[in-house]
Order: C-alpha cells, then structure tokens, then sequence
C-alpha cells in the first residue's frame, strides 16, 4: 500500500522535508501541503518541477485550518509537522486534530533531514525567533575574513514567490534582491551579508543549493529562520537564548531541540535582562545541557546618526517576525529611540491601514511600534500608507533592511541595529579557532 501524508508547514521546512524524505519514492505520496503563518502563500502548489516523477500537477498547497477536512478527502495516513516557532500545546493541538481525524502524526529527526557537506558547517540557531542569530551570524561573517577564510552563508528558506524559480537563489549583490524579487522579510536577512560583501543562498531545494555553494566557500555557514533545526549537518552548532524570554527555550517547538542539541549556548541580550531571569536561564542550561559552552553577551544598539532623535516626535518600525509570531513588543529602534532621547515614540496603531491594521488586531500584544511587513505589493503600500499617516518627524528603522531604498517614505530616516559586544565576538573567535579551524 502506498501510504499517503500530508505535511503541515510554512514554505520553508516543509518543502525541505518533502525533498529530502518523500521526493522519488514510489511507496509514499504527499497529498497537500498546508501553510500557516506566511499570508498569501497557501492555495498554491508546490510545482512539477520540483515535485519530481508522480507529481505531473504538482502538490496543492492549502490552508492549514481545512487540515481535518484534507485528511477526510484524500483518505491520508499520516501528517507530518514541518515548520516552525510554535508552542508546544499548538503543536499537539495540531496532532489532535489529526489522530480525531484519522491519521498518524509524525516529527521529523532532524538528523534525519540534515544534510552532510564537503565544507566545515557552523550553524546559528535559536530557542526563539528574534534572539539575536543575525548579531552571532554577522560576527562570525567577520570573523572568518579575519582568518583569510571564504565564508558563505545558507539562510534558512523564504520561498514566497514563484516556488520553481526559486529552486537555488544565490545573492552577491544588492540587485540580486530585485531580481528575486525579494519581500521585506528576505531582504532583512539577506541585506546585512551583501553589506559585507558575502555570499548567501537559499531557495528550495538546498540539495542543489549546497553543492553550488561549498564550491566557492572555505567554511559555509547556517543561518537558521525562526527557532528550525539545522537543514545542515552542523560541525559546530551554536544555540541562542534570550533572557528576556526566559522560559521560552522549554515551551518552543522545535527551540527546545537546538537548546538541548546545541554545543555551544549563547546567552544574548544580558544587558537588558532582569537579574532573576537571567540566573533562571543559566540554571536551566546548566541543568539540561551541562557539557555545553555557555557565552554570554551584551545586545549593543547602534543608531547612524545619534543626534537625529534627541527631543523629535518618531515612528519605530521594526522586524516582522520577531515581533508578529516572535511575540517580542518592540526592539532595536525602541531601544534606539529611547536611549537616544526622542521627545515622543508615537504609537502607530490609530493610523495603521489595510493589513497592517490586521496584522495588530492579529498580534495584540505589539506595543507602539511599526512591524516592517511587505510580503507582497498591497501590504508594501499599505505599510507606506501608515507611515505616511503618523504624525512624526523621523522613521527610526531598527527592521535590518534598508527601508527608504525600497518605499518612498515622506519623512527622514535613521537606521538601528543590534551588535554583539567585542568581549563576547572575542570569545566566539576563540571557540571557532579551536573547534572548528
């Protein structure tokens, strides 16, 4: 019998599941992905082309909440969990829709999906999104230049558009992006490693993908999306965990995974923790994995031009997902905007328009913050629209992508980031040395 499986995802680790585990086979059949989390992306399918032999029409990509009614259509066997950031309790609310269904519910190993390169691995992942893997990611871009080695980074997948011509998606320069089309959300990852003038890929299919970029890097890099497990067998895993999430690394799927596989644990953000929390967190690594290497860091903001805030009425935009299905309330411009003493931070939320309105009523608890989101068109003008409404002098911009270059804004704009402190980036140069080099 031939055993038929529906993947529950996101347009990331589900097609990467898919690929690895289930492309070719004659003895299983995919019947429909389901997607979540990423608007406008289900109702879609995963194309021919990448499907591969039995899969002439591809594979329907539905709306995650028909999960029961999927399963009572096309007689599945089984569904299998592929994507990430999601609690615990959701995850098995999930399953029990499932098994009330009918169908058998499965979690991939990630061993299982990790695939082995020719080139030293050092992933980045999290317990949570918005822990700061970008801060870790971009020390080491640094860090290995240091050492005269050729770095280039694996981002973990945003296949958002046209799925089959995003099948292998190599980014050197900044026109990359347009012609990838690329939303906002790729664009704040993949914009801070153009800045530095290394390459990063992604895509679908990161079986072809790996072997095109092993072919020009010394040691390749794995910079993971949301709290996902590795796509690459890692040599040297690093784990981030956030202090002023503490808690959060025992209640993510799959965040407690990494936490619990991690070599290397990197407490970030200690300078704004509360001292409970983050002793909390150091016995909770200490107690679940205690042969791991703990480094700890300052989260330092960075405003270009610290004199443009002091005594202005400004708008904070900030990262999507960290603050819509990462759940933090604010982030770098906030910190940005009241270290450097804006007059007022004011509160976007009466002018939002269109789906950023939605995107609040959807996540109540933001706090007076702009989260960046342009996943397509319609929502890019009506974030433009929103800022354009809110009575303030100046954008403080602490989404990592270059806003002003992609809307026209009415407005000037600053641009805030994070970075790890030079003590800890010291130490993460030590530990690759030693590890890895």
């Amino acid at each position: 019998m031939v055993r038929k499986i529906v993947i529950i995802g996101a347009a990331g680790r589900d097609f990467h599941n898919f690929n690895v585990l289930y492309r070719g086979r004659t003895d299983v059949r995919v019947v429909a992905f389901t997607a979540t989390q990423i608007p406008q992306i289900d109702d879609r399918r995963y194309p021919a082309a990448l499907a591969g032999p039995g899969y002439p029409d591809g594979i329907p990509i539905r709306p995650e909440e028909d999960l029961k009614k999927i399963i009572r259509e096309t007689g599945a066997d089984q569904v299998v969990f592929s994507y990430s950031d999601v609690t615990h309790e959701a995850v098995m609310n999930i399953a029990s829709r499932a098994l009330a269904a009918g169908a058998d519910f499965e979690l991939i190993s990630p061993r299982r999906t990790a695939l082995a390169a020719k080139r030293p691995v050092v992933s980045v992942s999290a317990v949570r999104t918005g822990c700061g893997k970008s801060q870790v990611s971009l020390a080491l871009v640094e860090l290995l230049r240091e050492k005269g080695l050729r770095g280039v980074a694996l981002r973990h997948p945003m296949p958002y558009g046209d799925l089959a011509r995003q099948a292998v998606q190599r980014f050197a320069t900044m026109d990359d992006l347009d012609h990838h089309n690329c939303t906002i959300e790729e664009r704040e990852e993949y914009e801070q490693y153009l800045a530095r003038d290394m390459i990063i890929y992604a895509g679908v299919d990161y079986e072809r993908i790996l072997a095109q970029a092993e072919e020009e890097a010394d040691v390749l890099l794995w910079d993971g999306g949301n709290n996902d497990t590795p796509f690459l067998a890692p040599d040297l895993s690093i784990c981030l965990l956030d202090p002023l999430r503490a808690g959060h690394e025992r209640r993510y799927h799959p965040g407690e995974t990494n936490f619990l596989a991690a070599e290397v644990l990197f407490i970030n953000k200690i300078d704004r923790a509360e001292p409970g929390a983050l002793e909390a967190l150091r016995a909770t690594a200490k107690a679940l994995n205690p042969s791991a290497v703990v480094i700890e860091a300052r989260s330092e903001v960075e405003l270009e031009d610290q004199a443009a805030l002091r005594g202005k009425r400004v708008i904070v935009v900030e990262d999507g997902p960290t603050l819509t299905h990462g759940e933090m309330s604010i982030g770098a411009g906030f910190v940005a905007a009241e270290l450097y003493e804006a007059g007022e931070i004011v509160d976007p939320r009466p002018y939002a328009t269109g789906s950023i309105k939605e995107a609040y009523e959807r996540y109540p608890h933001l706090g007076p913050v702009l989260p960046a989101l342009g996943y397509y068109p319609e929502q890019l003008e009506d974030l433009r629209t929103t800022l354009s409404a809110t009575p303030a002098d100046v954008i403080v911009v602490g989404s990592p992508m270059n806003l002003p270059a992609l809307i026209k804004l009415d407005k000037p704009a600053v641009r805030a980031h994070y970075r790890i402190d030079d003590t800890a980036k010291a130490t993460l140069g030590e530990l690759l040395t030693n590890r890895l080099l």
